[in-house]
């Protein structure tokens, strides 16, 4: 036998580990500081035009007049103006554009996504091996601000709980010498693996914990797939006639046609 030895080690206390917090926590910070740094802008672009601020607006790149739409100066040359010639600005006008805002959630910290996943495939019988066919996600993230990367973000989980459902697998000899250290023993799911996805997100239903109405989303694919992924190939068995409550993940096609054939 061989002697263990138990070393304790200690990180700096935090709450959670919890990837898609930034959106919803520190994020509630970027709309303040965004309509604080508007504010400074417009005030410093009033005391150069010598007009109201609230007779001003930025659109596109530029000051322009807030009724008209008429342009009256440009965002470039205004920072040029303020960061390299600050002393041609009026007096009490602040020669930089920087803000600094904090935001601390005083409600529930916590905001979750609500949806539903579902998947279909194919067992063949005679080897266990498991085809997928099609996937689709359903997911309230809340407000969301940019389509692409969310949906990108959730077809990424969903590959990874497509991975731990059907095929990774980390393999430990008696020793505890790790046998699947390479891509080369450790298999994981390839493009050519992957079935079409359809992503929805028409219900958004705001949170009410933070400024944006927004919520994580950078578990949700990686969560809801395992289940999803699991239950359809037991449902797919039990029509073969194999009625199965329960498969270890990852679920290969050895134990696939152990099940089957047990």
């Amino acid at each position: 036998t061989r002697d263990y030895r138990r070393y304790r080690h200690h990180a700096l206390w935090r709450r959670h580990l919890g990837g898609p917090r930034g959106r919803p926590g520190p994020g509630g910070a970027a709309p303040q500081s965004g309509r604080a740094l508007r504010g400074n802008i417009l005030a410093v672009a009033g005391a150069m035009l010598q007009a109201e601020p609230d007779k001003l607006d930025i659109r596109d790149g530029k000051v322009v007049d807030s009724d008209t739409g008429a342009e009256r100066m440009d965002l470039a040359d205004m920072a040029r103006t303020v960061y390299y010639r600050g002393n041609e600005l009026p007096d009490g006008v602040s020669p930089e554009f920087v803000v600094t805002r904090h935001y601390t959630p005083r409600q529930y910290p916590f905001c979750f996504t609500n949806g539903i996943q579902a998947c279909w495939l194919e067992v063949d019988a005679e080897t266990g091996f498991v085809e997928l066919l099609k996937y689709w996600v359903v997911e309230d993230c809340g407000v969301v601000i940019n389509p692409q990367l969310v949906d990108d973000q959730i077809r990424g989980g969903v590959v990874q709980g497509i991975g731990q459902a059907l095929c990774e697998h980390v393999v430990h000899d008696p020793d505890g010498q790790l046998l699947t250290a390479t891509f080369m023993d450790y298999a994981m799911p390839r493009a050519s693996d992957l079935p079409f996805y359809d992503v929805d997100h028409s219900c958004q239903t705001p949170c009410t914990h933070n400024p944006l109405g927004v919520k994580g989303c950078g578990e949700a694919g990686a969560i809801g797939s395992p289940p999803a992924v699991v239950n359809a190939v037991l449902d797919a068995m039990r029509s073969g006639g194999k009625d199965i409550g329960h498969i270890d993940m990852p679920v290969s096609p050895a134990r696939v046609w152990e099940a089957m054939n047990g």
